[in-house]
């Protein structure tokens, strides 16, 4: 379970931005997490208090955004879901340019 290390990273990254702007206390943070990036919500979810175990994003909250798996066929230029689809676009063309899906972004610090 890689989430944990990626966890402790965002973590070093928020705290670091907190310190550089004289933050003390973060209320939450937005991480936007593509459909079928290798990064699995839930495993967010439950590595999180681990995460922010004994720092100043203790008591912090944890939201997250889901970017859905779009693509644009190559062949009529549909944009589509890939999950939904299964990667064949209306038109029967498996030939897809992948858009958005594999994301993972630390989109928002709200401090107070």
């Amino acid at each position: 379970m890689h989430e944990l290390g990626i966890m402790m990273e965002v973590v070093k990254q928020v705290e670091q931005v907190a310190l550089e702007n004289q933050v003390e206390k973060v209320e939450k943070i937005v991480l936007q997490i593509g459909e079928i990036s290798t990064v699995i919500p839930h495993f967010v979810e439950e590595v999180f208090p681990a995460a922010t175990y004994q720092t100043m994003l203790e008591d912090t909250e944890l939201e997250i955004e889901m970017i859905p798996a779009n693509g644009r066929c190559k062949q009529c230029g549909e944009i589509f879901s890939l999950t939904a689809q299964k990667g064949i676009c209306y038109c029967g063309s498996e030939e897809v340019e992948m858009l958005s899906g594999r994301e993972f972004i630390l989109k928002e610090i709200q401090v107070s």
